[in-house]
């Protein structure tokens, strides 16, 4: 598990082929699939995360 992503992979969860985990242990496709259902129903995901501390998702949906 990973307690926070490195600052620099905070703008690359939208990237399907990115992940965290070591080669063979999944395919980190969930955030990248979660990313795309949010801005299909017109919301936005923003991260904000400190590497080995903690990493928040802030999602937003419009009402209508």
């Amino acid at each position: 598990m990973v307690a926070g992503f490195h600052r620099l992979s905070n703008k690359k969860y939208s990237n399907p082929s990115f992940t965290t985990k070591p080669a063979g242990e999944g395919t980190g496709l969930g955030l990248s699939l979660s990313y795309d259902i949010i801005k299909s129903h017109g919301g936005e995901l923003k991260v904000d995360s400190r590497e080995n501390e903690y990493t928040e998702f802030m999602i937003t949906l419009p009402i209508n």
